[in-house]
């Protein structure tokens, strides 16, 4: 399962880190918000297939932040409580939860009902995956055709390549590391990756950068990586 995504967002970071490593060892990448509002920054910059939420949090609670999520996304949601009250389980089910689990809870049984929920919606039809085209000034990129262009012209791109861009145009605005993008690209560890990352950079720039000095798209964060501007 190590194609999907889940978002942990609870106020208590024992909590968020422990269900980050049960899920780690179910192949599952994990990302993390404290609340309500960083989940909804973390929604609006990554493809996310499922969502873990706590009820009782500051500055959005999570049956607030469930009726924001459904306004647009029909993304699995299992809320977690620390009541166990019927009333706390209609609300979060109103509100749009698909599953409801309760604190303290057993691993075994979050992580049955994470892949019970990641089945159902990515198999059974209801995840329409990211973007099918993802626009950012004129580059466009096209992953029904594992195609990107530039100003409608189609940009030859080798597969590694098309990762790379497609990693950055599908959470534009993201800074990823050098060992990170090596790591989602090539899956092995990033280890002394800075020169091959480089290399395709480079590579990539020259065929979708007007001047590949001064790039309009792929940018460098110095120090930290590079990101798909907006």
């Amino acid at each position: 399962m190590n194609q999907y995504r889940v978002l942990v967002v609870d106020d208590d970071k024992e909590i968020r880190d422990a269900i980050e490593i049960y899920l780690k060892n179910e192949g599952i990448t994990v990302v993390k918000a404290k609340d309500g509002l960083e989940a909804i920054e973390v929604l609006n910059e990554q493809d996310i297939h499922l969502i873990v939420l706590d009820i009782m949090m500051p500055r959005q609670d999570g049956i607030a932040t469930t009726f924001k999520i459904r306004e647009k996304k029909n993304i699995p949601i299992i809320m977690l409580s620390a009541k166990s009250e019927d009333t706390d389980k209609v609300w979060g089910l109103q509100a749009g939860a698909d599953d409801y689990v309760t604190k303290p809870f057993n691993p075994l049984e979050l992580i049955a009902r994470v892949k019970s929920q990641l089945r159902r919606y990515v198999t059974l039809g209801n995840y329409d995956g990211m973007q099918k085209v993802v626009n950012l000034h004129g580059l466009t990129l096209n992953q029904s055709a594992k195609e990107v262009a530039v100003d409608g012209e189609v940009v030859k791109l080798t597969p590694i390549e098309y990762k790379i861009v497609e990693l950055l145009m599908v959470n534009a605005g993201r800074v990823f590391s050098i060992n990170e993008i090596y790591e989602r690209v090539w899956k092995e560890p990033g280890l002394n990756a800075e020169n091959t990352v480089a290399v395709h950079i480079r590579k990539i720039r020259e065929k979708i950068e007007i001047d590949p000095k001064n790039p309009r798209y792929l940018k460098v964060v110095w120090g930290i990586g590079y990101k798909m501007e907006k």
